[in-house]
């Protein structure tokens, strides 16, 4: 989940290529050799142009991909409340995967009107003992928990997002039994540091937290994501192909940050976009051109015109 501010494509790494100096697989002749049955795309510095926009180029791009038969999932960090960006582009199903897998979310309702299909939580003796594990490993380190409905936070934690928080207290109460919304599934905790290198932070907290939970980033600042162990973009998206009857060979896959390295590297064909992070460049099988230049829609009209 990105910082809910202004710029949130990965700028701050490598400088955003220009068209000419980028070109998509497709457009080298590398097609790939299975027509593709599902798109999945990441949300901000991906699908979204910088100023949250979903350009009128995309908007035709993933309608003609559901007209071709092509179903489109948005696989997203953000919570499903902030998925209005995108209630209006949904077709078919209209399923979203939300907090990095923790949720499948039926967008057919409209603004507010979201329904939980599927929720993948964290426990929260595993939410915890990262908790606990990370401050001995990184002290200054502060937190906020994301549930299903509400969003919590400590004291210390900074307004990184659009979010009031329903309770502030230490994160060892906010998880704890019986504290508050303790009725309500734990998505995700957010740990944030404010001097530490974003990836540097993310190898010290996969390392101190080990296999209790799923940790990665989609900020540009040190904010890490904490999920449940099995929990991320690649597996709920495995298991909703599963109930599709659609192969890995079979899914296009479009990402900018760690938080989509996972489902890039299961997807038949994936896509780093021109503003990637270094890592998602390195692990994508192909690239394409940056958000604010439209390149999900490009490999969508390149791969349309293959597979009509």
């Amino acid at each position: 989940m990105r910082d809910n501010g202004g710029v949130t494509s990965a700028t701050a790494q490598p400088e955003t290529p220009g068209s000419l100096q980028f070109s998509t697989s497709l457009e080298r002749g590398d097609s790939p050799v299975t027509p593709p049955r599902l798109i999945a795309t990441d949300l901000d510095g991906t699908l979204l142009r910088d100023d949250k926009s979903v350009s009128p180029r995309t908007v035709a791009a993933l309608a003609a991909a559901e007209e071709a038969g092509i179903e489109v999932f948005f696989v997203t960090g953000r919570p499903a409340r902030w998925m209005d960006v995108v209630s209006d582009h949904v077709h078919g199903h209209g399923l979203a995967i939300c907090g990095n897998g923790a949720a499948v979310v039926d967008l057919h309702g409209g603004a507010g009107a979201h329904r939980f299909v599927k929720v993948r939580e964290l426990a929260r003796q595993n939410a915890l003992d990262a908790v606990r594990l990370l401050r001995e490993a990184a002290p200054g380190t502060v937190y906020a928990v994301e549930q299903t409905y509400g969003f919590n936070q400590e004291p210390a934690y900074p307004k990184l997002h659009m979010e009031i928080p329903g309770v502030r207290a230490p994160a060892e109460e906010l998880l704890a039994p019986g504290g508050p919304a303790d009725d309500e599934p734990v998505l995700k905790v957010l740990a944030h540091h404010p001097r530490l290198d974003p990836d540097a932070f993310l190898t010290l907290a996969r390392l101190a937290i080990g296999t209790r939970a799923n940790v990665t980033r989609s900020s540009p600042s040190a904010l890490l994501e904490i999920s449940g162990p099995d929990v991320s973009k690649a597996s709920t998206l495995a298991l909703c192909c599963a109930e599709r009857g659609i192969s890995h060979e079979e899914v296009v896959a479009f990402g900018d940050m760690p938080n989509d390295i996972e489902m890039l590297t299961w997807a038949g064909r994936s896509y780093a976009m021109g503003n990637a992070h270094p890592d998602v460049l390195t692990a994508a099988s192909g690239r394409t051109v940056a958000n604010n230049e439209d390149g999900v829609a490009v490999v969508i009209e390149q791969l349309l015109s293959r597979w009509p």
